[in-house]
């Protein structure tokens, strides 16, 4: 994360100068873990796959992504702390320990997102998953409705453009609705030529869309953030704290993360500025429409006005 930070021009300067608003971010994924970087920022958690009560994570992509959205980066001094360090997080688990799960557990997680954003301060929601075109297609559309029911409430809805590309045309169903802020990857040269790049897989918009897609790209190889299965104390420090993952899932909290960040310095500010300040602030980097959106997320320039 400190070379993300680094590419999306989220230094610690800005980090700084952050009103105490202390907003929440929900995120639907494999669960959440107990770590260094989190502390007592965990204020809701709720299990639609195994119905456990107290929070937890068995896959580790949950934690992962937790961390490019908020981790402190206590375990590293710093050095690998999220977008939005002060936030809390509201966590539904909707996946089990593969990073599978089903239409009922995606419904039931944005139904709880729904009837708890006021009680929780929920204002961002990051959804770090794709699902296939393959599927029920009635059902498919009401939970693209369900986002939409979402961001209708003021929640800046953050989804993954998927990880189906590079043909035109694959981004998630989930990230086609026109509302959300739907994220792709790229890493804007800073890779080189790299063949196993995230860039080179993510989802991809389609010509025949009536607006773009993506919305915007942010780094998404190689992410250095909060690994499930870390050992070490406060006293003697941390071991395995951190671990590298890849993917559209990554790129996706590195947004809405900066969402965070800027709600937290502009807590009056609404769901569709977020959007325009950050689309019309994002660097064209002279790639396809369709593959990068409006550009690479910049969120210097996001947060300036």
């Amino acid at each position: 994360m400190n070379r993300v930070r680094k590419q999306v021009k989220c230094d610690e300067n800005i980090q700084r100068k952050i009103a105490t608003d202390k907003i929440a971010v929900a995120i639907l994924d494999t669960g959440i873990g107990w770590h260094p970087d989190f502390g007592d920022r965990v204020i809701a958690f709720a299990d639609f796959v195994n119905g456990r009560l107290a929070s937890y994570d068995d896959s580790g992509h949950g934690t992962h992504v937790a961390g490019c959205v908020g981790g402190s980066g206590y375990a590293s001094r710093g050095v690998y702390r999220g977008m939005a360090p002060d936030c809390r997080f509201c966590v539904g688990k909707i996946l089990d320990r593969n990073g599978e799960g089903c239409i009922e557990s995606m419904y039931h997680g944005l139904l709880w997102v729904l009837e708890n954003h006021e009680r929780y301060h929920i204002r961002v929601l990051n959804v770090s998953l794709g699902i296939g075109t393959s599927g029920d297609k009635e059902h498919m559309e009401e939970l693209v409705e369900m986002l939409d029911a979402a961001w209708e409430k003021g929640i800046v809805v953050v989804c993954a453009a998927g990880n189906n590309g590079p043909k035109e045309g694959t981004i998630s169903p989930l990230g086609c609705s026109r509302r959300v802020i739907t994220v792709g990857c790229h890493e804007g040269g800073y890779f080189g030529a790299r063949k196993d790049l995230c860039e080179n897989y993510s989802g991809r918009g389609s010509r025949n869309m009536l607006y773009r897609k993506p919305d915007l790209v942010a780094p998404g190889t190689d992410i250095m953030s909060c690994n499930l299965q870390w050992k070490g104390n406060r006293r003697f420090g941390y071991r395995n704290a951190y671990i590298k993952k890849s993917g559209t899932s990554m790129a996706t909290p590195i947004v809405a993360g900066a969402a965070a960040l800027f709600l937290q310095k502009y807590p009056q500010t609404d769901n569709e500025q977020v959007k325009r300040k950050m689309i019309y602030s994002a660097n064209d980097i002279g790639d396809s429409w369709n593959k990068q959106g409006w550009g690479m997320l910049d969120v210097e320039k996001m947060c300036s006005f």
